[in-house]
């Protein structure tokens, strides 16, 4: 296995020189940001929290444009945003797009970018960039190479601190029911490691199924309102457990992942005893997101899901904590 530092020269994807960041940034994506809390989290808990500082979001999509001067900007404390890239198609660590790929060069923007005046919702983080298949609308066949990268990050989460899983591929399938594939046991062992793995419900208008791999066990569904009103849109069904305002379903799993990244440290912080909540931690976050959040009544589907409320949450727990 081949592995490189971002730091590298020539052949980078990110090769780009770091731009100061702006005085007075601004939403990676508004209103959706501001409805779900996110921005009231940033004023209240800018002296509690650093935002993700220290974790790792993995993306696991079809690659890396090279240039994109975003990704090679560095956070507040001076470390690289993106820390190490992957290609688990290839087993190298040129992760640029090939074939069909094209989204995995923007998808870590509303959970990740710390550039030109944006911010998305974890914008101290660092990022792994692993590219895990040609393209993100993929088929249940590329279970094969999206096991080797979920096995990719099993082995290095603890080397990079990966505590978070952007599993950013959809099918366009209406499932009602899981699609038993290869990554169904590192998904498995992903959740008793205590890494959150999320995936994008699908942009269609199913009300009865929605994409793989966001449909399987140990991955938690992310579904969408819109980015102004509590309206569910977009594919949903009863596995979906959470909903986030934004205009396509990738970006409300690219800002739930933020949003764990910020409940997590939180959840240290303040001391809080998350066992009670679930048997992994990534269990217990989903219920104190749920709990916290805003309930949405969907009668295409017949549901009521829940709507991210981060501010909510992050109070919950300091509120609740050792530490308050």
């Amino acid at each position: 296995m081949m592995l490189r530092s971002v730091c590298f020269t020539a052949l980078a994807c990110f090769a780009a020189p770091f731009v100061s960041q702006c005085a007075e940034p601004v939403p990676a994506q508004s209103p959706g940001f501001e409805r779900a809390g996110i921005v009231a989290v940033w004023e209240k808990y800018a002296d509690r929290l650093t935002f993700g500082r220290g974790q790792t979001l993995a993306l696991l999509d079809d690659g890396c444009k090279p240039g994109l001067p975003e990704w090679s900007a560095k956070n507040g404390d001076g470390k690289p945003k993106t820390l190490v890239i992957y290609d688990a198609v290839d087993g190298d660590d040129d992760a640029k797009h090939e074939g069909r790929g094209y989204h995995g060069s923007t998808i870590a923007g509303p959970s990740s970018v710390n550039y030109g005046g944006k911010r998305g919702v974890a914008y101290e983080n660092q990022i792994a960039i692993v590219r895990s298949l040609e393209c993100c609308h993929c088929k249940t066949a590329d279970g094969v190479p999206l096991a080797r990268a979920l096995q990719w990050v099993i082995d290095n989460h603890a080397k990079y601190n990966i505590t978070t899983v952007n599993l950013a591929p959809v099918d366009d399938q209406e499932h009602a029911e899981p699609v038993p594939t290869d990554i169904d046991s590192k998904l498995a062992q992903l959740r008793k490691l205590g890494v959150w793995v999320s995936a994008p419900a699908g942009n269609h208008k199913f009300t009865a199924g929605i994409s793989w791999p966001a449909c399987q066990p140990n991955c938690f569904a992310i579904g969408a309102v819109s980015p102004k009103t509590d309206v569910v849109y977009l594919d949903r069904s009863p596995k979906i457990d959470l909903v986030v305002p934004a205009a396509a379903t990738s970006s409300s799993n690219a800002i739930t992942c933020g949003a764990v990244m910020l409940l997590r440290e939180a959840i240290e912080k303040s001391g809080y005893d998350w066992k009670a909540d679930g048997p992994t931690l990534p269990d217990a976050m989903l219920k104190i997101l749920q709990t916290t959040g805003v309930p949405v009544d969907d009668p295409g589907s017949k549901q009521t899901f829940r709507r991210l409320d981060l501010l909510a949450a992050i109070d919950y727990v300091f509120a609740n904590g050792n530490t308050k």
